[in-house]
């Protein structure tokens, strides 16, 4: 049986740019109105937005632009600085893209980010979205920008029932025939704006949005249930053990990570495996097994809890005291226990770092 036509609705978007200009979100990357937007800008906070909320990339953004202020000035950088600064922000390959694109805008454009989708998608790290974003916002060129904002406003315009990501295809092509050909960048800031402030995922308000007339979910009753959702699978657990070596003048056993892969580059503290079917509960000599150094190990109290995006993972934190001259083993180095902070440190292995300073305090 055929798909029925889509509904006559058409949002004016003439509506949301006026409702923009009066309600429009101050944000550290965005430009001033009448300004003209800094592409840097905007490509550096793009890239940090996505998997990551405005509230947690802000702080991060500000410090890249103290420590980066250009894109030559990121792309001479040594890619370990870039990793530190982007420590706990997760999604690490994002960091290592940054530095390889901003070193390929410096390379093939002269430090100049190029001005349209096709250019942008050719660099590092830039796929569709970003590319679209970058164009529309940076240069005022006609693009389709959907994050995860814009597909609920579509999805609840347009009432679409077919649930997500199935559904991804459908409000692109929905959120194209709304889009108008003037102000392209500032209508790409409306849709995102409405949904973050007012086309919420919880509690939608409804009575202030500009286009609450032909919204369909709106009509139907119950916005909040759009859009679909296709019910998520259970998230693996995992387990490891965490291995913490401290010697007698303070300094930390750490090693990076490979550049390939889970955390790639980062900055580690020792650990195993991770595995479904490793046994925290298994005697010490088993759970020291994949210690990186000979020594009287034991456990610490208490565990470490991360998620991550396709898994879930419990460490548990076994310490080794070691002679103040000990040599690091081939891939590791020596890192001062009060200078981890600005170690190019995942979460998980703060919250590791966390664990054992707090342990190794109350030894003190």
């Amino acid at each position: 049986m055929p798909q029925a036509a889509e509904t006559p609705v058409r949002p004016d978007p003439d509506l949301l740019l006026a409702w923009y200009d009066r309600h429009r979100r101050t944000l550290p990357w965005r430009a001033p109105v009448g300004a003209r937007a800094d592409p840097y800008r905007v490509w550096l906070s793009e890239i940090m937005l996505q998997q990551t909320t405005v509230k947690a990339a802000g702080p991060y953004f500000l410090r890249f632009l103290e420590r980066f202020p250009d894109v030559a000035s990121l792309a001479r950088a040594p890619l370990d600085d870039v990793l530190k600064l982007w420590a706990g922000l997760g999604y690490y390959s994002r960091a290592r893209n940054l530095h390889a694109c901003a070193q390929a805008v410096v390379a093939l454009h002269g430090g100049r980010f190029p001005d349209t989708e096709a250019e942008l998608l050719d660099l590092p790290g830039v796929g569709p979205y970003t590319a679209a974003a970058i164009a529309a916002i940076a240069f005022d060129r006609p693009a389709v920008v959907v994050d995860g904002n814009v597909e609920r406003v579509m999805a609840r315009l347009f009432a679409v029932e077919e649930p997500m990501p199935a559904a991804k295809p459908r409000l692109r092509r929905l959120a194209a025939e709304v889009a108008p050909v003037r102000r392209p960048g500032d209508y790409a800031q409306a849709t995102m704006d409405l949904g973050a402030t007012i086309c919420t995922p919880k509690s939608p308000a409804c009575a202030l949005c500009p286009w609450d007339d032909p919204c369909r979910a709106r009509a139907g009753g119950a916005p909040q249930t759009y859009p679909r959702k296709t019910a998520k699978a259970a998230r693996p657990q995992r387990f490891g053990v965490a291995y913490w070596v401290e010697r007698a003048d303070g300094a930390v056993l750490v090693r990076a990570r490979p550049l390939k892969g889970l955390l790639g580059g980062m900055t580690e503290i020792p650990t195993g495996a991770w595995d479904e079917a490793i046994d925290l509960s298994a005697p010490l000599a088993a759970l020291a097994r994949e210690a990186p150094v000979a020594g009287r190990w034991r456990r610490l109290p208490g565990e470490v809890e991360h998620v991550f995006s396709h898994f879930a993972l419990r460490l548990a934190v076994l310490a080794c005291d070691a002679p103040a001259g000990l040599k690091a083993p081939p891939g590791a180095r020596w890192a001062a226990r009060d200078a981890l902070d600005g170690e190019a440190l995942p979460s998980v292995f703060r919250k590791v770092a966390a664990l054992a300073r707090a342990e190794f305090s109350r030894k003190a």
